[in-house]
């Protein structure tokens, strides 16, 4: 695992800008960093050692002739097999690393070698003939790519701090995804919330040539399900058998993999599969935010040691802002910071880790999927009668029992569901900002995939999982999973997110996901096989965040209060509106949590950004990082700094 960054031409003292870059983010590749520059291209790399400890796993890599150059953040887990195809055809390989897969498989197939690739990946391969940047992302999303045009030239990095020590780009908050982001709780937009700031799309490639970006989707995650060609039996051997290759895949190392630990049945099913020797839990000090006793009892049962630790309240809100730092753009999801917590436990004793991500949106893991289902009967009703309902039964104050079915039931599956996290409504949103802009709508957002999940005649629970495939996983899950992990210099690798699992999993009919009673219906049952019945059938929680019950605490309210006030929060919110929000959380009038962490979590990151001296990870922490390491090699970015 590494982070790559980059630019074209001479606008700029390439060295200097290079290394800047670079050191901006030496928290994803603390073991070294190597550079390739000339008059039309500056190429940078951070370097995690995992595969190919030796030199000749350094980059940027070359082929033979040193006309083809690559940068590589990812795993590539298939590159034995890749390597021995590329051998017969007459390709010399010097190491052993998965990059040089890379180099030599463009050369052999170009674009679509993508088509072979089994990992997780971003990627930049220049071409010193064709004066032409070849760059790509993985099938899934699993590892960020962001670029910006500034001057004729390209910009690309892992990390937006990054982009931002390139000198000509000058910073300015996106305005447009601060709406969605209020309504999605992530950024959704291909540009960031740095104006001009674009992250390529997951399963894209890009191709820089002349001064212009060409994009293309390779790779689309569509459903087809089907009731061929495996009977219920047979199907669950097969989830079993797939997943157990690809764990096997995903142990390849040369270096210990350890597992983290939730209460779910997915981190589960891995920890009972991998063979490794540990795993990482943390809870808080609540029974039912607490999943520890769970993971140490599985953990004993199968003889591995289970690390664990209670983050105490103070000690989590006082590590929000460096975690926004770490992320580039805001992101609400209370989770992630329980991520950032484990995965540095993690990285006192290792360098790899897997985790469960995927499985839900593979498998139909979320309880929202049963929602078609119970709306079912209401639907038949004449629309307009459940719109007349729904008009009436909204304006009764607080949320007496059947509101909400009575609101949801009158839209349809594209009206009511943009994913995962559907937070502030557009009333609501409008109310709080003090600029709208004239943009998308959610709806807006969704419509596309909607579209094309109706033409392959997806079914309302399907369509669903087809908007979380291309928007929560990508948007929240993944990019949680990618900036925690790097955070503390640890590799998250995610086993369900596999070309292979998901080639089987696209294809499974709804009854084998969701039914009336249960969700992931078949692969809880392949997982019941190592599992017991109380194991498999556990609702996932997934590092569960007491946010609730703090912001109703006079301690966090008031810490939160200060923040709404604040001139900050004025140049974007009606403050009035804030602070009654607050209110209503604390006295117990509404659930606001998710709504006021939206809030929050921005203004901390934007804290980071663009206020002076708000930076809680300076160059110069960086660099003392760097130094620790080598030093000592357990060292973490919480103690360096």
């Amino acid at each position: 695992m590494c982070g790559i960054c980059g630019f074209t031409g001479t606008d700029v003292d390439q060295k200097q800008v290079l290394t800047a870059m670079m050191n901006r983010m030496i928290h994803r590749g603390p073991d070294g960093g190597g550079q390739y520059i000339t008059p039309d291209v500056a190429l940078g790399h951070r370097r995690l050692s995992i595969i190919d400890l030796t030199d000749t796993g350094s980059q940027p890599m070359f082929n033979e002739d040193r006309s083809l150059v690559c940068v590589f953040n990812g795993e590539i887990y298939n590159y034995k097999e890749l390597k021995e195809e590329l051998k017969t055809s007459g390709h010399v390989f010097t190491g052993t690393s998965d990059t040089e897969v890379l180099i030599h498989g463009y050369e052999e197939w170009g674009v679509s070698m993508l088509d072979r690739l089994r990992g997780m990946f971003a990627f930049a391969l220049w071409d010193a003939h064709k004066k032409e940047l070849f760059a790509a992302r993985d099938m899934f999303g699993i590892k960020p790519f962001y670029y910006t045009e500034i001057g004729g030239q390209l910009i690309f990095a892992s990390e937006i701090k990054s982009i931002l020590e390139y000198p000509a780009y000058h910073r300015e908050v996106n305005l447009e995804a601060l709406e969605q982001y209020l309504s999605f709780e992530y950024s959704v937009l291909p540009e960031t919330f740095f104006k001009g700031i674009f992250k390529l799309g997951a399963g894209h490639y890009m191709i820089w040539k002349d001064g212009k970006a060409e994009i293309t989707r390779y790779f689309d995650p569509m459903l087809e399900p089907s009731d061929e060609p495996y009977s219920h039996d047979e199907l669950i051997d097969e989830i079993d058998r797939v997943m157990q290759e690809s764990i096997r895949y995903h142990m390849v190392s040369d270096v210990e993999v350890a597992s983290l630990l939730s209460s779910g049945v997915d981190s589960s099913y891995v920890a009972t599969q991998f063979h490794g020797s540990r795993t990482y839990t943390v809870g808080f000090d609540y029974e039912t935010y607490n999943e520890i006793p769970y993971a140490q009892e599985l953990s004993a049962s199968l003889g591995i040691r289970n690390i664990s630790k209670i983050i105490s309240t103070d000690e989590y809100w006082a590590e929000l802002p460096r975690i926004q730092y770490y992320m580039d753009e805001p992101l609400a999801d209370a989770s992630a910071s329980a991520l950032y917590f484990v995965d540095r436990e993690a990285a006192k004793d290792v360098k790899v880790i897997l985790s469960g991500e995927g499985s839900d949106e593979f498998f139909g893991g979320y309880t929202i999927y049963h929602e078609p289902m119970s709306l079912a009967g209401y639907e038949k009703l004449p629309a307009g009668f459940r719109k007349g309902v729904a008009s009436l039964v909204s304006r009764i104050p607080g949320h007496p029992k059947g509101k909400s079915f009575l609101i949801r039931g009158s839209k349809n599956v594209e009206e009511r569901f943009i994913g995962n996290a559907n937070v502030y409504d557009m009333k609501l949103r409008n109310a709080l900002l003090k600029h709208t802009t004239p943009g998308f709508t959610p709806m807006s957002l969704t419509k596309p995939y909607y579209d094309r999940a109706e033409m392959h005649h997806l079914k309302d629970t399907e369509k669903m999982q087809y908007i979380d495939l291309n928007f929560w996983l990508v948007g929240d899950i993944l990019l949680k999973a990618d900036k925690m992990s790097m955070a503390h210099s640890i590799e998250s690798r995610v086993p369900f997110l596999d070309r292979e699992v998901f080639s089987l999993a696209k294809r499974i009919p709804l009854s084998e996901k969701v039914t009336d009673k249960n969700t992931k219906v078949c692969f809880r049952e392949a997982a019941h096989r190592y599992l017991s019945d109380q194991q498999a059938a556990k609702k996932k929680l997934g590092f569960p965040v007491p946010i609730r019950v703090w912001l109703r605490q006079d301690k966090y309210y008031q810490i939160v209060k200060e923040e709404f006030t604040s001139s900050v929060a004025e140049k974007f919110f009606n403050t009035d509106v804030l602070v009654r929000i607050l209110d209503d959380h604390k006295s117990g009038k509404e659930d606001y949590a998710r709504h006021i962490w939206i809030v929050y979590m921005f203004l901390l990151w934007y804290r980071e950004y663009f206020t002076e001296g708000g930076c809680s990870v300076t160059m110069d922490d960086e660099l003392a990082f760097e130094k620790a390491r080598k030093n000592n090699r357990n060292v973490t970015m919480n103690n360096a700094v």
